[in-house]
């Protein structure tokens, strides 16, 4: 049963709870959260409106998962950041639990065609959530980021990924040409995705075990992260396009990537 909206726990800052806890916002982010036996939900705040489509949707959670507070609007947005598209509901929760990136190579040792993203030094939540989500459409295992220098998992970064932060581990290392060392001794083939280097990936021998490797906007791969690649690899573009966006790019490669395992 819906309980009525009360007025404790409002965060110290716009989208957190305090604790460590975070605001995530929007069907599909608070959706996704609720079904994740790893995730550990608080609150779950809704608005009358939204609660008559959403509610099979939240039914599906584990026993442990909040009951709904029917809220209004406004007090939804009290708590998050500016101009957030919650869609009428927020949940409060708990960071999921470090994945370590010896334990993904590990738990995929055995599979022939697995596919991890490496993001060197991606600093836009947006960005970031929009790989996530292309990600989980092309059954990528993790999404592997530096500790420094990546965007934390905010409320705004899994409205973009829209559900997919719950279903794709984001793996953080210290040391990212050390990781990708770590990931190339466990039989992966480094693909360098480079704007104005490389092969055509079309052209490009793909397949087996792969880690494509995405830089920032704008300054593309740093020196160490391109040296630690196998190979580096393009995407042919005409009509005066110099490169595309981060998330479009990684959605590309991944579909070649894909197209041929």
């Amino acid at each position: 049963m819906a309980k009525h909206k009360h007025s404790s726990s409002r965060p110290s800052r716009k989208g957190t709870g305090g604790d460590g806890r975070l605001w995530l916002y929007g069907t599909h982010a608070v959706g996704a959260a609720l079904a994740n036996p790893l995730r550990r939900c608080r609150r779950l705040l809704v608005t009358a409106p939204a609660l008559q489509s959403f509610q099979p949707v939240a039914g599906n959670g584990t026993p442990e998962a909040p009951s709904p507070e029917i809220s209004e609007r406004h007090d939804i947005e009290r708590l998050l950041p500016r101009d957030a598209v919650h869609q009428g509901m927020a949940l409060l929760v708990d960071p999921l639990p470090a994945v370590a990136l010896e334990d993904v190579l590990s738990a995929t040792a055995d599979q022939p065609n697995t596919v991890i993203v490496v993001l060197d030094q991606a600093t836009d939540p947006r960005n970031v959530g929009a790989v996530l989500r292309s990600a989980a459409a092309f059954d990528v295992r993790a999404v592997v980021v530096p500790r420094r220098h990546a965007p934390e998992a905010t409320g705004s970064l899994a409205k973009v990924a829209s559900g997919a932060l719950e279903s794709v581990p984001v793996v953080r290392t210290v040391n990212l040409a050390r990781g990708l060392r770590t990931i190339k001794e466990a039989g992966f083939w480094c693909i360098g995705l480079d704007a104005r280097d490389g092969t055509a990936i079309a052209e490009a021998e793909l397949g087996g075990r792969l880690a494509l490797v995405l830089g920032a906007e704008g300054s593309g791969l740093r020196r160490l992260t391109r040296e630690a690649c196998d190979i580096l690899v393009r995407i042919p573009l005409g009509g005066g396009v110099e490169s595309l966006n981060l998330s479009a790019s990684a959605a590309i490669a991944l579909y070649e990537v894909r197209r041929r395992t």
